[in-house]
């Protein structure tokens, strides 16, 4: 396996990136963002991964706010994966612990484990976008961070909210798992570990 270290620098360090706590899809299309700016070339390298389920509630360990060896239940989650042209693959998740990035293989190992041992409800999907459409296509109005009191559940981005000539809201077309609906391909965990990293 190789180490983190030998992927590509595209993207910048952790910390120097743009990050908001809950708001990973944004997170996510600032990195593709990135890497459309600095690198166009590498953009189609480039995949926006939405997790979750049909009940919107998948476990993911080694999350930083995730306590002792304890999953965290997410309704939903976003990386960004990065299939390089050599065969190597990395995930990016600002809400790790693991490095950054992260090998796939160890990511699904020590963060999405397996569904084998997991209740039918807590089962992981996955939308894979590539990086080029999910810059295109998605739009978020930030209301589904907002209480009945239209009161910020977590403070929001600083900069402008996300928006396309044709929506300023679809951000359930890429939660959702039907096939049919959004954008990507949608995998189980086993199809996406077979598809992007090495079956245990």
């Amino acid at each position: 396996m190789q180490p983190a270290a030998s992927a590509p620098p595209v993207l910048p360090d952790r910390r120097d990136c743009c990050y908001t706590s809950c708001y990973c899809e944004e997170n996510v299309w600032m990195l593709c963002d990135y890497i459309r700016d600095k690198s166009p070339h590498r953009l189609a390298e480039y995949y926006a991964v939405f997790l979750s389920n049909e009940n919107r509630m998948i476990p993911i360990w080694k999350q930083k706010s995730g306590k002792n060896e304890d999953p965290v239940i997410w309704d939903y989650h976003v990386v960004l994966l990065h299939d390089c042209s050599d065969g190597q693959r990395f995930i990016y998740d600002l809400d790790t612990v693991l490095p950054f990035p992260c090998p796939c293989d160890t990511y699904i190992q020590e963060a999405l484990r397996s569904d084998h041992n997991i209740h039918k409800d807590f089962r992981r999907k996955l939308r894979v976008i590539q990086a080029e459409e999910y810059l295109r296509n998605f739009a978020s109005d930030r209301s589904h961070m907002k209480d009945g009191n239209n009161e910020w559940r977590k403070p929001p981005p600083p900069y402008p909210c996300i928006k396309t000539p044709k929506s300023s809201m679809n951000l359930d077309d890429f939660i959702s798992m039907e096939p049919q609906v959004g954008y990507g391909t949608v995998y189980t965990l086993a199809a996406f570990t077979e598809r992007f990293g090495t079956p245990v």
